[in-house]
C-alpha cells in the first residue's frame, strides 16, 4: 500500500480537497472555500497546511468569527446545501464564538464543517492560555459546547482518527436527512503530528444526492386521503428548495387546482404571482392563506417541519383537518399528528400527481381561494405604497427596496419584526430571491448571512434589511465584504430599539420596559443616536442617510450603482407594523400580576390555548 506522510492537519485540508459535488452533471468542489481567524491553537498547524493549499482552497480572513460562520450558513443555504464552506477558529473564545451559528446551522439543517482549534491532548503545557479547566472531567473542553448542536462531533486525539472521522463528517454534510454542522475539534498539538496516510484515501470522491423514492403503501395512502378532501391546502417549506422539486411542485399543485401556503425557508418555491400562489402563512403570513388554513380540512405539508410561526402556534390551522406530511425525514414527517410520506419530494410529488390527474378539489373552494388571493394583492399594494410619513413604517421600506430589486435579485434578512413584513409583503419570482433565517432568528446574521449569498450569487444584487438593534449587535462583516469585494446593498431600519419585542411585550400586558432605548436605563440626556452612516463609511462602505420613501428610493440607485458596499440608513416608526394577516403566536403571560393590562392579555392568552389544546 503506497502511502504519505502528512500532519493531521494537512490530512484534513488535503482530504476536503479531494471531495467534489456533482451538480446538475457539473463536478465542483464540495468545499469551495475556509473561513478562518487564527490563533494560537490553529495557526501553526491547520493555518500552515491551508497556506499551501491556497490555491485551490481559498481561505478568507473574517473580523467576527459567529459573523464567519454565518457567511458560510447563508453560502450553503443559498446554493441549496450543494456546497460547504469550513470554518475554522484558535481553542478559547474564537471557537465558542462560533457556538451560536452552530447553532442556526442545526436549527435550520444547513451543513457547515467547523473545525475549532483544543487544547493540548498530551496535556504536557497545561494550563494553556484561553483553557477553561474542568474540575470533575479532564476530558471536558470548551469545545463540547458545541456538541449539542452539531450533527456529528469528534475530537481528533490521534492523527489515524481522521482515516474514520472524516468520512462520516462529510457523510453528514451531504446527507439529505442528516445534513446540518460538524464539529471536528482539532487539539493544537494534534494538528502537528504526523501519520503514514494511505494513499488513497485522498482520492477524489463525487458525492451527489440521495434521492429516496416513497414507500409504495405510504403514497397510495396518501393519494386515497387526498382524493377525501374537499378544501386541501397545500404549505410549503424549505425542503421542496433542497430537493430541487420546484417545476414538481408547481406541475402538483397547478394540475390539482391546490391553493398554497408558503412558510418562512419555502418562500420563492413558487413565483409571488403563480396562480396557485396565496401568500404566506402562518404567525406573519398572509391573510389570504391563513384564512384557509381555518377551514381546510386537509393540509399537505411538502418539505416542513411546521414550526410554530407556520402553524400559528398549533392553533391557526382547523382542528378537524387531517395533516399529510411529505418529506424526506421521518423525525419532520409524523409531526402533528402527521400521516407521514417519506421520500424525496422531487421523486415523490410526480407520483401524487399522475395518482391525482382526475380529481380536484370543490369548486367553490378553488374560487375562495382565487378571491382570497386576489384580495391579498390588492392589500399588499396599498401597505407597501409611499404614504408621505414623515416617520415610514416598514411595509413602506419594505415596498420600495422591492421596487427597486430586479429579477434576480436577492433580499435577505433574520430577525426582529422585519422578517414580518417581509415574509407578507415581499414579491420575488426567482427561487433564490427571499433569503430568511428565521429558523433560529439570530440577531447579528444579517450582513454576515448578506457576504455569504453574494458569494454564492456574485450575479445578484444583494439587499440585505436589517434593524437598528442586529446591526449594532454584529457588523463586522460589512468591512469584510469591502475587503473581499463582495458588495451589498444594506438598509438599515432605526427604530431606536428592539421595536419588534417591544410590541410583543405590550401586547402581552407590559409596559415599554427595556425594549426601546427611551425605556432603558441611560445616563443623563438618554441613548446618543447612532450616525449608521457614518459607522458604515468608517467600515470602508459607501453610505447615505435618508428621510423618507422618496429619498430611499433614490439612494437605492445609487446604491445599485456602487461598485462597492453599500448602506442607506432610515428611521422608522417603532410602534407600527401590518395588521393585516397573521395569527396567534404562543408566548406566556403571567398567571398573576398587578398589572391589569397582564390580566386580560392572560385571559386573551387562555383563550388561544384552548384553540391550540385541540390540535395537540
Amino acid at each position: 500500500m503506497t502511502t504519505i506522510r502528512l500532519t493531521m492537519a494537512q490530512a484534513v485540508v488535503r482530504y476536503m480537497m479531494a471531495q467534489k459535488v456533482d451538480i446538475d452533471g457539473e463536478i465542483k468542489p464540495l468545499f469551495p472555500g475556509v473561513w478562518a481567524i487564527f490563533g494560537h491553537g490553529n495557526v501553526a498547524g491547520l493555518g500552515e497546511a491551508l497556506y499551501h493549499a491556497r490555491e485551490s482552497l481559498p481561505t478568507y480572513r473574517a473580523h467576527n468569527e459567529q459573523g464567519m460562520a454565518h457567511a458560510a450558513i447563508a453560502y450553503a443555504k443559498t446554493l441549496n446545501r450543494r456546497q460547504v464552506m469550513a470554518c475554522t477558529a484558535s481553542a478559547g473564545p474564537g471557537s465558542t464564538n462560533m457556538v451560536t451559528a452552530a447553532a442556526v446551522a442545526h436549527v435550520n439543517r444547513l451543513p457547515v464543517l467547523f473545525l475549532p482549534g483544543d487544547t493540548f491532548a498530551t496535556r504536557m503545557p497545561d494550563p494553556v492560555l484561553q483553557q477553561v479547566e474542568n474540575f470533575h472531567d479532564h476530558t471536558l473542553t470548551t469545545n463540547d459546547c458545541f456538541k449539542p448542536v452539531s450533527r456529528f462531533f469528534d475530537r481528533i486525539t490521534r492523527p489515524e482518527q481522521l482515516l474514520t472521522s472524516l468520512p462520516q463528517a462529510v457523510r453528514v454534510l451531504t446527507d439529505p436527512v442528516e445534513c446540518g454542522p460538524v464539529t471536528l475539534a482539532l487539539p493544537q498539538d494534534i494538528q502537528t503530528f504526523a501519520f503514514d496516510y494511505p494513499q488513497h484515501f485522498f482520492d477524489e470522491q463525487v458525492h451527489r444526492l440521495r434521492r429516496q423514492a416513497a414507500d409504495r403503501r405510504e403514497l397510495d395512502d396518501a393519494i386515497a386521503l387526498i382524493r377525501q378532501a374537499k378544501k386541501p391546502l397545500v404549505i410549503t417549506g424549505g425542503g421542496a428548495h433542497y430537493a430541487g422539486a420546484l417545476e414538481e411542485l408547481d406541475a402538483f399543485v397547478s394540475t390539482c387546482h391546490l391553493p398554497v401556503g408558503e412558510t418562512q425557508a419555502g418562500k420563492g418555491a413558487l413565483p409571488w404571482d403563480h396562480a396557485q400562489n396565496l401568500g404566506t402563512l402562518g404567525v406573519t403570513g398572509a391573510g389570504s392563506a391563513n384564512a384557509l388554513a381555518a377551514e381546510a380540512d386537509l393540509v399537505i405539508a411538502v418539505g416542513t417541519r411546521l414550526g410554530d410561526f407556520a402553524s400559528g402556534s398549533r392553533a391557526m390551522i382547523n382542528p378537524e383537518a387531517k395533516l399529510l406530511s411529505l418529506n424526506v425525514a421521518s423525525f419532520d414527517a409524523i409531526k402533528h399528528k402527521g400521516q407521514a410520506l417519506v421520500g424525496d419530494a422531487r421523486l415523490t410529488l410526480p407520483e401524487l400527481t399522475a395518482g391525482l390527474v382526475d380529481w380536484q378539489p370543490d369548486g367553490g373552494w378553488i374560487e375562495k381561494a382565487a378571491e382570497l388571493r386576489d384580495d391579498w394583492n390588492r392589500t399588499v399594494e396599498r401597505v407597501t405604497a409611499d404614504r408621505g410619513s414623515d416617520l415610514p413604517c416598514d411595509a413602506e421600506v419594505v415596498g420600495a427596496v422591492n421596487r427597486a430589486a430586479g429579477e434576480r435579485d436577492i433580499v435577505v434578512c433574520a430577525a426582529g419584526g422585519l422578517p414580518g413584513e417581509l415574509q407578507k409583503l415581499w414579491r420575488t419570482r426567482f427561487h433564490r430571491g427571499y433569503h430568511m433565517e428565521y429558523g433560529y432568528s439570530c440577531m447579528g446574521y444579517e450582513l454576515a448571512g448578506g457576504l455569504g449569498v453574494k458569494m454564492a450569487m456574485p450575479d445578484s444584487e444583494v439587499f440585505v434589511m436589517v434593524g437598528d438593534g442586529s446591526y449594532l449587535m454584529l457588523n463586522s462583516e460589512l468591512a469584510t465584504s469591502v475587503m473581499l469585494g463582495h458588495k451589498i446593498v444594506a438598509v438599515v431600519l432605526d427604530n431606536r430599539g428592539y421595536g419588534c419585542i417591544h410590541r410583543l411585550q405590550q401586547f402581552c400586558g407590559g409596559p415599554g420596559f427595556n425594549n426601546l432605548l427611551d425605556d432603558c436605563l441611560s445616563a443623563e440626556g438618554g441613548a446618543p443616536k447612532t450616525d449608521f452612516a457614518a459607522h458604515a463609511a468608517a467600515l470602508g462602505a459607501r453610505s447615505e442617510s435618508v428621510g423618507n420613501i422618496r429619498e430611499l428610493e433614490a439612494a437605492l440607485e445609487r446604491a445599485k450603482a456602487s461598485d462597492t458596499s453599500y448602506v442607506i440608513a432610515i428611521d422608522t416608526d417603532p410602534l407600527a407594523d401590518t395588521q393585516d394577516g397573521g395569527s396567534w403566536w404562543d408566548v406566556a403571560v403571567p398567571e398573576v400580576s398587578e398589572r391589569g393590562e397582564v390580566v386580560t392579555a392572560r385571559e386573551r392568552y387562555e383563550g388561544y390555548k384552548a384553540r391550540q389544546f385541540k390540535n395537540l
